[in-house]
């Protein structure tokens, strides 16, 4: 299986768990699909949190796989754990999709699932997979058939490089997850010549399993009454390291429940309305934070193009309360003055702070936990309503 890079051996070897640095993960997820051990991808810093949580002992019940920590964005990561079986069909079922196996580029931290997945995809179909930097400064140029991933931030900041939009447009396919996708980025992108591709998933599914919202092959999406998203296929994890209780209450079977909201559209795709735990009540009036956000996007503009991140922060007064950050120059009355044809006054933000930078999870996603953090310390420019 050809691959470009040198290898370190994992930081531990043995009969338990193989804890691996990135730079040895290719030869190490050779080994795990192969049957022949069970890995866990280091970040290439802060190792030694990881460690002390990793320690080397494989988890019941799996033979070969790979375990993997989720991006942490609900404050509490945890350790999944993907079977060498659920890893190949979802690399199967991804190049089955894209038109047949192909090369790939990895920019995405390979301790996360989507750049794990990008790698792991390479390995099962013994094609070849190079590295770059996330910021795309030395994004390659692709072979005759080659893949890569991306989260929006990266796509936002090749939409100012034409040179990179270019490079980008000679990829067979650009995967595009890790959180909801902008209407106006995806329109440029694709307008741009970019075969963009969104997915859906999660650490849980092997990264997407659900592409240009229809779920890949033996995928099966259920819903409940609320609109919970459950997903149903030979790709889900075997459950949580250590961790037998929050393994049962979202696993049974090859059914996985998300934290997800959903629908199917009128064309039968799949349409993420948000996760369960979006909805605030300020008071006493639940607020929706996920379709604030949306309609936010869509009448201010998307938070990486400056435009507003809402979310809630505790109100003595109000229970909770929407607050806003940007980057940009825009002010409340400004936020508000747009927002309030759309949304009730419960869910217009009360108060708006600038900001130097957003904060971004490993995986890329908005980082709301960091945000709320940031606002309860202070130190940015407010204007309260």
């Amino acid at each position: 299986m050809p691959a470009s890079g040198s290898h370190r051996p994992g930081v531990s070897e043995g009969p338990g768990l193989t804890l691996v640095d990135p730079a040895g993960l290719t030869a190490a997820l050779a080994r795990a699909l192969a049957g022949e051990a069970v890995v866990a991808p280091l970040p290439a810093e802060g190792r030694a949190r990881w460690l002390a949580a990793l320690e080397p002992q494989r988890p019941a019940g799996v033979e070969a796989g790979v375990v993997v920590a989720t991006s942490g964005s609900t404050g509490a990561p945890k350790f999944v754990v993907l079977a060498a079986d659920a890893v190949l069909a979802s690399a199967a079922a991804t190049h089955e999709r894209l038109g047949g196996p192909g090369d790939w580029v990895c920019l995405l931290p390979t301790h996360h699932v989507a750049g794990l997945m990008t790698v792991a995809r390479a390995v099962a179909a013994g094609t070849s997979v190079r590295f770059g930097q996330g910021d795309l400064s030395d994004l390659p140029e692709p072979s005759e058939r080659c893949y890569l991933s991306l989260v929006g931030a990266q796509l936002w900041r090749a939409l100012a490089e034409p040179e990179l939009m270019a490079r980008l447009g000679r990829y067979a396919a650009v995967l595009l997850g890790g959180s909801a996708i902008d209407p106006g980025l995806l329109a440029r992108a694709r307008d741009g010549g970019i075969a963009v591709v969104t997915t859906y998933g999660m650490a849980e599914t092997c990264g997407g399993c659900v592409y240009d919202g229809r779920p890949l092959r033996d995928v099966e999406l259920g819903f409940d009454a609320t609109g919970r998203i459950s997903i149903t296929a030979p790709l889900v994890f075997s459950g949580y390291r250590n961790d037998p209780a929050g393994t049962a209450a979202v696993l049974s079977g090859n059914t996985v429940l998300t934290r997800d909201r959903g629908r199917l559209a009128a064309d039968g795709s799949l349409e993420v309305t948000g996760r369960i735990d979006d909805v605030v009540v300020s008071g006493g009036v639940n607020v929706d934070l996920a379709e604030a956000q949306r309609i936010s996007d869509a009448l201010v503009g998307a938070p990486e193009a400056g435009g507003v991140v809402l979310f809630a922060v505790d109100d003595e007064r109000w229970g909770a309360r929407v607050v806003a950050v940007t980057t940009g120059p825009l002010d409340l009355a400004q936020v508000t003055g747009v927002l309030g044809t759309r949304l009730g006054s419960a869910a217009l933000p009360r108060e708006l702070r600038r900001v130097a930078r957003l904060a971004y999870t490993p995986s890329g996603k908005i980082d709301r936990i960091a945000l709320q953090r940031d606002w309860q310390q202070g130190g940015s420019d407010g204007d309260a309503g």
